[in-house]
Parts: C-alpha cells; sequence; structure tokens
C-alpha cells in the first residue's frame, strides 16, 4: 500500500469524467452515466461519488478511464489534506504512465529487438505485436522469481542511495523506496514479458540500465507532486477567502470585524453556509492528457481553478467565447501582486509558485501558469499546465 493510501478512504465530491473507453466499461456493467455541466460550461457525461479508495481512482487512471476530475465545494480547509492526497495521486498516476509509455518504447527500439527483428521477420516485435492475456499471464506467472529478482537489481542502486542519504527523514526515505517500487511494478506487463524472454540474450543488461537511470529520472519529476499540491491548496484557499469576506460583508454590514469572521469558527461557518446555499462555490478540475492513443497528449495534465458565482450565467458562456470575453489575462505572479493588502498573505502563495517554477525546470518538466480574470465579474480562471 502505497503512503497516500494509509486513510483508506477519502470524502470528497468528485464529479468523474470518463474516456471513451471508460464509458464502455461502466455502461457494460449496468453503470447508469450522469451529464454534468462542468465549471467550463461545458457537458460532459461521466460518474459521481462522495467517497473512493485512492488506489480505485488511481486504478481507472492508470488504464486511461478517466479524462478529469472536477471538485466544487464552498469551502476547502475542511478537506485539506484529502484534496492535496488526490492531486498527488493524480500527478504521480500521470509520471506511472508516461515512464511506463517511455520504458516499452525504449525496449522496442533496443539492440536486443532489433536484432530478433532482423533475424525473424515474420514475428517481429513493435508497438502492434499483441500476445494472448491468458497466455502472457502464465508466462509472467512462471517467471515470477526471476521478475522479483530483476526488480530488486534494478532497484538495489537506488535503494542504496535513499538509504545512505541523510538529508531524509525515516519516513521520507520509506516514502522514496515506495515510490521506486510504484513505477515498476506499473510497468505493463508486455515488457516483463520481454525481459523473461531475452533475459540471456547479448545486451540484454542495456535494456536494465535504462530502466534503472529512466526510474532515478523520473524519481526526480516526482518530487514536484508535493509543490503542486502545497501551490494548489494555497490557491484554493485564497479564491475560498475571498468568497468569504465578500459573502461577510453582505450578512454583516460591517457590524462585525472582519479578523473576527475568518477565524471566529462558528461564525465562519454561518458564511459558509449561505455560500452554500447561494452555490457560490469555488470549482477545482484536473484535466489528463490522452493516454496511448493520443499522441502527443501523454503526460499533460491540466489544473484549473474558477471562482465564481452561479448566477452570473452571462459569465459562464463567455468562458467559451474567448471572441466576446471581457478578459484580463495575466502571469500567476501578477495576479498575487494584485491581491488587495491585507485580504490575504500572498508571500506563501508566491513561494510555492516560485519553488514551484524552480522544481519543474530542473526535471525537465514544462510549467506554465496564467490568471484569467473577468472585469464584469468576480470570476478568475487560473491555470497550471505541465507536460511531464
Amino acid at each position: 500500500m502505497s503512503f497516500w493510501e494509509k486513510k483508506s478512504i477519502l470524502s470528497l465530491p468528485l464529479k468523474i469524467i470518463l474516456t471513451q473507453e471508460g464509458s464502455t466499461f461502466f455502461i457494460r456493467q449496468n453503470k447508469k452515466l450522469l451529464r454534468f455541466k462542468l465549471a467550463d460550461n461545458v457537458e460532459e457525461y461521466g460518474i459521481s461519488i462522495d467517497e473512493f479508495s485512492p488506489a480505485s481512482i488511481q486504478r481507472l487512471l492508470m488504464i486511461d478511464y478517466i479524462s478529469k476530475i472536477e471538485i466544487s465545494k464552498p469551502e476547502f480547509v475542511s478537506s485539506r489534506q484529502e484534496i492535496m492526497d488526490l492531486s498527488k495521486l493524480i500527478v504521480y498516476s500521470v509520471l506511472y504512465r508516461q515512464y511506463d509509455n517511455y520504458i516499452f518504447h525504449q525496449v522496442l527500439a533496443s539492440d536486443v529487438i532489433k536484432k530478433w527483428n532482423r533475424l525473424n521477420p515474420a514475428n517481429i516485435i513493435d508497438e502492434k505485436t499483441h500476445i494472448k492475456e491468458n497466455f502472457l499471464r502464465s508466462v509472467l506467472v512462471k517467471n515470477e522469481q526471476f521478475i522479483y529478482e530483476t526488480r530488486r537489481e534494478i532497484l538495489a542502486p537506488l535503494y542504496n542511495f535513499i538509504n545512505k542519504n541523510t538529508s531524509l527523514l525515516p519516513e521520507e526515505k520509506n516514502i522514496q523506496l515506495l515510490l521506486s517500487e510504484k513505477f515498476l511494478m506499473n510497468l505493463r506487463p508486455f515488457v516483463w514479458f520481454i525481459i523473461t524472454k531475452f533475459k540471456d540474450a547479448p545486451n540484454f543488461d542495456s535494456i536494465l540500465k535504462t530502466i534503472r537511470s529512466s526510474l532515478t529520472e523520473y524519481m526526480d519529476k516526482a518530487k514536484i507532486a508535493e509543490y503542486i499540491s502545497l501551490m494548489l491548496m494555497e490557491l484554493v484557499i485564497n479564491a475560498e477567502n475571498s468568497n468569504i469576506r465578500k459573502e461577510a460583508k453582505n450578512m454583516y454590514k460591517g457590524s462585525v470585524d472582519m479578523n473576527t469572521i475568518m477565524f471566529d469558527p462558528n461564525i465562519r461557518k454561518k458564511v459558509v453556509s449561505e455560500l452554500e446555499r447561494k452555490h457560490e462555490l469555488v470549482f477545482l478540475s484536473w484535466k489528463l492528457g490522452g493516454g496511448s492513443t493520443s499522441i502527443g497528449t501523454q503526460g499533460k495534465l491540466q489544473i484549473t481553478l474558477y471562482n465564481k458565482e452561479e448566477q452570473s450565467e452571462a459569465v459562464k458562456e463567455s468562458i467559451n467565447d474567448k471572441k466576446n470575453a471581457d478578459l484580463k489575462k495575466k502571469s500567476l505572479i501578477d495576479f498575487y501582486r494584485e491581491i488587495p493588502e491585507g485580504e490575504d498573505d500572498t508571500g506563501l502563495g508566491m513561494y510555492y509558485l516560485s519553488y514551484l517554477s524552480e522544481a519543474c525546470e530542473k526535471v525537465n518538466v514544462r510549467f506554465e501558469s496564467n490568471a484569467n480574470q473577468f472585469r464584469d465579474s468576480d470570476l478568475t480562471v487560473i491555470n497550471l499546465s505541465f507536460v511531464f
């Protein structure tokens, strides 16, 4: 069980938008799909859940059944840890899939497979090679011990490095060890089939070296998952506090000090209840790039935060009509700088953004961010885009 699965069930109201494969699967299971109107005013089909196990969501992500996940709530502070856990789970899942895809293509391009294909033109191994599932499973079961030992061999240098790293706490070391195992456990069965079939071939070690060196690279990429989750919570809490301040001014007309409203749990609860009644929510979504069949979109993740009023129908429509939308586009840095003094602690957000940008640059992850603000309303749309 991975480290974010310590809590076996997470309580979050998720709208899960399915891919075509995901829709087909659930329909065959007699699961009725729901039609959602999402924050961007686009209608999609999917399922709705209020509680879930992290492992079940990750399985759906890994087999490319989910295209988008959306959450809408009047407040997120009470669900802080759950949101951060979900965010990290999604990022790790994207990285697992990207690593698997990369290793698959590296194995096919190896000298071992090239030589086989030259000598066996009638039985070449490439992306279109199909092996019956029952046969594949039987081969892997037969070679279970060898596969286990091969994983240990691949991981041994990394294990040694992690255990000797004095800058890591014991729990952090354990997280790193578990994460490295998860990358290998999520390699597709076909890769392990190739490894078992060609274990005695000349240059076989080159395949293991590729898997090991690439694993180190993806472990470095995985470090940004924590920064993303912290950045996300900072953005969400800023939006949440902005809504609470606006509603509190309407409710109390200046009769109660704003600091009292923000920090008194009973008063804050009343304001949040009113926001929920009015359906003035903060919307948070994760949009995943395409799977193995979507060329050029693998490894993409877009996180979007919408802070808007439900009754502003004209504003909702304008999100999808850029020609008519009266918006001001700016960098996320400028967005933070323009938050009125005293309303939010922008320092923390700037700090997370700085570290996230730096961390992405170091591990060759493309990161872009911007904030769109609609002048005729309080709508703010913040985008964080990643290509792993």
